[in-house]
């Protein structure tokens, strides 16, 4: 899933600063599972936003939404009620949905009040971890399920470099080495071999490298 953390206070209200009236809309997908976007984080915020305004002797109107999801147009259509009543959108969706719903409205500012960090896995209860980059051409099936590009801090195709000290990466003793979980995981799945292969050069033009991406379904798109 796409992972993401509140921004602070102040920057939001930095953004906000001109307007009396937001619509401070939530998103139930990705920041809902992650604590950062969902219905009781809008109420958190909304309340801390009006505190903030009141503690300047002003007030601030805040309407509150939370959709199913902001990266799809047919659940975005359903700030059209809301919309008129609002000076400013602060969406606590991913960026994707900030984009979306600031492609949708053009005359209305739309404001972030997450920053997106990365499409990751939940390890225990409060902590996510990124576990892929959207490369574009996946080598999981390569190395045992576990990503040599979000996971080596190095990216490295071919075997851990020589900075990996008892299956931990050289930046901190608290980052496994990707390569040693590769390792671990091929040798317990039999395919050892599978190491001592040499990966060629990657074909970066699947990822950022080439602009943005789409994908398009021919079966489904109209």
């Amino acid at each position: 899933m796409i992972t993401a953390e509140r921004k602070p206070l102040e920057e939001i209200l930095s953004y906000i600063e001109p307007y009396d009236r937001i619509l401070l809309v939530g998103c139930n997908e990705c920041v809902t599972v992650c604590a950062a976007g969902g219905r009781k984080e809008v109420a958190l915020l909304s309340s801390a936003l009006q505190m903030a305004r009141m503690k300047e002797g002003k007030t601030l109107g805040v309407t509150e939404l939370t959709l199913e999801r902001q990266c799809d147009p047919e659940y975005v259509e359903e700030l059209v009620q809301s919309i008129d009543r609002a000076d400013a959108v602060v969406s606590m969706a991913c960026g994707c949905g900030v984009q979306e719903v600031a492609r949708r409205f053009k005359e209305v500012p739309v404001f972030p009040a997450v920053n997106t960090k990365f499409m990751g896995a939940s390890e225990r209860q409060g902590v996510w971890a990124e576990r892929c980059q959207g490369c574009g051409d996946c080598l999981l099936g390569l190395t045992g399920g576990i990503c040599p590009i979000a996971r080596c801090s190095k990216r490295l195709l071919n075997g851990p470099c020589g900075g990996s000290t008892n299956g931990k990466c050289e930046i901190s003793p608290d980052v496994d080495c990707a390569w040693q979980l590769i390792w671990d995981r091929l040798k317990a799945l039999g395919l050892e071999d599978r190491y001592e292969d040499i990966a060629e050069p990657k074909d970066w033009r699947t990822s950022r490298d080439g602009g943005p991406r789409r994908i398009i379904r021919e079966d489904l798109a109209s």
